[in-house]
């Protein structure tokens, strides 16, 4: 009887020594995931940036939410998860601060970009400026919804000061965002399309036919804050400052952006 109650006692020991290990086990392997809403043109930058960043941060997980600036602001405001925000206009990041739900100590711009437009690879009709859109070579040009993405807001201001959006409205495709801009140029659906420059060197299937005159259009900035409500401030303030470093804007640079000075 001695014997049996002396082995219970040590089995419960055991159980419970067990237990501790494992929730300590646990508590050591679990990833914290932060996640980051970011403007569609920063995808291939900031997916090498993750593989940069987690072989050095094993405990982090970065979790990417991409689209267009404005619709992402709008997720935020409801109430979407997010730690940070990375935009690609400065007007999406005051949006988020004037409601208080972007940290003001913590944000600021991080990067410059430019507007070109592109036209697929194989297309062999003469263009060197917006005024050859009127032509009949162009029957469909895709643009960025100026409502929602910062790239066709800056379309719409170039176009508008050259005075040629409205005489375009019949042939303007809008996308939503300006990946599936590019998009609509390499599959050939549209003559021609307005992005970033960035976007077209990631892209072997179109050509950049001109830049864009960057005193038509206001200047492109991509801020980059951290929100309030995140629940992992430690890591998302890491982040916020390894994206400031010399290895990651390195990586920006590499793939077309500029560092403001």
């Amino acid at each position: 009887m001695m014997n049996l109650l002396k082995n219970s006692v040590v089995m419960t020991i055991l159980l419970t020594m067990s237990m501790i290990l494992g929730a300590c086990g646990n508590s050591s392997s679990e990833k914290v995931e932060l996640t980051i809403s970011a403007a569609a043109s920063l995808t291939d930058a900031l997916q090498e940036i993750q593989t940069l960043y987690e072989a050095d941060h094993t405990q982090v997980k970065l979790l990417f939410n991409f689209g267009a600036s404005g619709a992402l602001q709008q997720q935020i405001e409801q109430g979407a998860p997010a730690d940070l925000f990375l935009s690609a206009a400065p007007k999406n990041m005051n949006g988020l601060i004037d409601k208080g739900l972007i940290d003001v100590q913590h944000q600021q711009n991080l990067l410059n970009n430019e507007l070109v437009v592109v036209i697929p690879q194989e297309s062999k009709v003469a263009i060197s400026s917006e005024k050859d859109l009127v032509n009949d070579a162009f029957l469909k040009v895709a643009v960025g919804i100026p409502e929602s993405v910062p790239a066709g807001n800056y379309t719409k201001e170039a176009l508008s000061h050259l005075g040629l959006w409205d005489q375009l409205q019949s042939k303007l495709v809008q996308a939503k965002d300006v990946r599936q801009v590019l998009q609509y140029v390499e599959t050939t659906n549209v003559d021609a399309g307005f992005v970033y420059k960035t976007d077209a060197l990631t892209s072997q299937k179109v050509k950049i036919a001109f830049t864009v005159d960057p005193s038509t259009y206001a200047k492109i900035e991509y801020p980059v804050g951290i929100v309030k409500e995140t629940k992992h401030s430690k890591e998302a303030e890491e982040f916020y400052t390894f994206l400031q470093s010399t290895p990651a804007l390195d990586v920006f640079v590499k793939y077309g952006f500029s560092i403001p000075k």
